[in-house]
């Protein structure tokens, strides 16, 4: 059995060769580190370079079991990748993940099939390592649209660790690795121990990075056959297809349904779209007012639905679902077309949310042991705000029927130019963004995504796409933190895509009395747009009641301690009891 000896190892290079890749391993490592958020073509340049550096490092390293074959294989295969990042044409962050994993994989066997034969305290060190290197690079293939974070931090950790270890070897080979016999064990000691601390605290990152994954995987939302569209679908809107009993996070003292139903997409086709419905345990005698819960963002892939996701309500930023029950109130709450049901979702496009708003509280006065009265509130949170002012624009019209006394829109998504042209500059931008592309080249024909991204960001825009805003979005995150809007090709206001925001920005008249809410910490839609929505609504002749709160952010501003809920439980039961509204234009 061969003994694993880096210090024996380079002999076969001058040692100031070995010391000098070395101090290039340590240098590329280094940049990697102190700038993991470079962008895609500066990190593909230094990770280039570091798959060289480590290619020769191997040829010239120790001689494994076999002889030298094995590292003339590897050290090979290192200066391959190398060649292949820098001439692959359009490098994606989906082909880097390929590379840089496949290499770490390697990189993580070769590192265990040295350290295996080796003495026992060398042993710990390596085996450690190999499987910290294992497990990063299966991440990296897991997870490609966040590699070039991984890759930094991993990557530049590894090229670091490797210089090290050259070059130290390299220079006790010089100097006949000889120590004053009297501190060279404590020193030895104390390095051992230092490294075997080392080695394992990459190796408990690298577990729960992979125990992380695991669990973003299992809680991910499962459809069922429930969601399925009948053959026979109903022409008329509002319809209920079917319901079932659900109780998932439902509060104490209510019961739950989830619906299918009946809607109308964006091209006046029929369509179905699921949703939630909760109320109060005990009937008080009366109907039950409802309130219309259009939800933030959750997604725009059919899971996403708050009715799939494990928390149906707080995925869309409803807190207060106790509230609601505690005030006799009933509560309505539509996945939106395409989210659970069949079909596209058509993210921030106005006039099938409103549908479906309207629909689910048709739907719901249909459900066996329910008696909803015909008064409706409805309140919108962020996507949903937009959704909330679109379901009162269109309810004279539309839903007749649907008697909408009020309607709340909370930091809503209103003057959606302005919401796009902000999101460049705001933290996780590029997710929001890539929803609504998705959306909007989903909902209408004239609207492409390869006319908005560029074709080395399709990947990581079609796997933001695919994501929800649940644990799943960490992934999102860091990718949006890492490339973030560079993925696209232009300004997102301009070409086609400009005119049909602007067709969907809810500009037209609201019959109920309307309350707009903003957090004036709100980094995501942010006050002054929402000041400039509300003052076009003033100009227009339309009354608001708009209510501003400062340091609140955009979550923040709904969540249960808000100073907003009290103040909206009392607008909505004034609204209930028809007194006249305060609007402050």
């Amino acid at each position: 059995m061969v003994r694993w000896s880096p210090g024996a190892a380079w002999s076969r290079v001058p040692w100031w060769g070995t010391v000098a890749v070395g101090l290039v391993a340590v240098a590329l490592g280094a940049v990697l580190i102190a700038h993991p958020l470079a962008s895609l073509s500066v990190v593909t340049a230094v990770v280039a370079a570091g798959l060289a550096a480590t290619g020769i490092a191997t040829l010239s390293g120790p001689p494994a079991r076999g002889g030298a074959t094995w590292p003339r294989l590897v050290g090979g295969a290192w200066l391959v990748a190398a060649l292949a990042v820098l001439v692959w044409p359009d490098l994606s962050t989906d082909a880097l993940a390929d590379v840089v994993g496949i290499a770490l994989v390697v990189g993580g066997l070769w590192d265990l099939a040295l350290g295996l034969p080796a003495a026992a305290g060398q042993r710990t060190v390596a085996v450690a390592g190999g499987l910290t290197t294992l497990l990063f690079g299966v991440l990296a293939l897991a997870w490609p649209d966040v590699t070039v974070l991984v890759v930094s931090v991993v990557f530049g950790f590894r090229l670091v660790l490797l210089g090290l270890r050259v070059g130290w070897s390299a220079i006790r080979s010089r100097h006949g690795g000889v120590r004053h016999r009297d501190d060279r064990r404590p020193v030895g000691r104390a390095r051992r121990a230092g490294r075997v601390a080392g080695s394992f605290a990459a190796l408990a990152v690298a577990l729960g990075a992979t125990g992380l994954s695991v669990h973003v995987h299992r809680s991910q939302g499962v459809l069922d056959a429930f969601y399925d569209t009948p053959d026979d679908l109903p022409d008329q809107p509002g319809v209920l297809l079917r319901s079932e009993p659900f109780d998932r996070a439902v509060p104490e003292g209510a019961r739950a349904w989830r619906i299918l139903y009946t809607t109308t997409s964006l091209d006046g086709v029929p369509a179905a779209a699921s949703g939630l419905v909760v109320a109060p345990d005990e009937a008080s005698g009366e109907p039950t007012p409802a309130i219309a819960w259009a939800h933030g963002t959750t997604g725009v892939a059919r899971r996403c639905a708050p009715s799939v996701l494990p928390d149906p309500w707080g995925a869309g930023a409803l807190f207060v679902l106790d509230r609601v029950i505690q005030q006799g109130w009933a509560l309505v709450a539509p996945d939106y077309p395409g989210l659970g049901a069949e079909g596209a979702h058509p993210y921030l496009v106005g006039e099938p949310a409103g549908r479906s708003v309207l629909d689910a509280v048709r739907a719901a006065r249909q459900v066996d042991g329910l008696a909803l009265g015909g008064q409706t509130v409805v309140w919108g949170h962020s996507q949903g705000g937009g959704a909330a002012l679109w379901t009162g624009i269109l309810a004279p019209t539309y839903a007749p029927d649907v008697d909408v006394v009020g309607v709340a829109a909370l930091a809503p998504a209103s003057d959606l130019l302005g919401l796009m042209d902000t999101l460049g500059r705001v933290t996780g931008g590029s997710i929001f963004a890539s929803y609504a592309v998705r959306g909007y080249a989903d909902a209408y024909d004239d609207i492409r995504v390869d006319q908005y991204v560029r074709s080395v960001g399709r990947t990581t825009f079609d796997r933001a796409a695919a994501r929800c805003l649940d644990a799943a979005a960490l992934a999102s995150l860091l990718s949006s933190i890492t490339v973030g809007m560079d993925i696209f090709r232009d300004d997102l206001t301009s070409g086609p895509l400009v005119g049909r925001l602007a067709e969907n920005i809810p500009s037209g008249a609201i019959e109920a009395p309307l309350l707009v809410a903003q957090g004036e910490a709100d980094g995501l839609v942010l006050p002054e747009v929402q000041d400039r929505y509300v003052a076009a609504r003033c100009a227009a002749g339309h009354p608001v009641d708009h209510r501003s709160y400062p340091g609140l952010g955009h979550v923040p501003l709904v969540q249960a301690d808000s100073p907003l809920i009290p103040e909206l439980l009392a607008w909505t039961e004034a609204r209930l009891r028809g007194a006249p509204p305060t609007p402050t234009c």
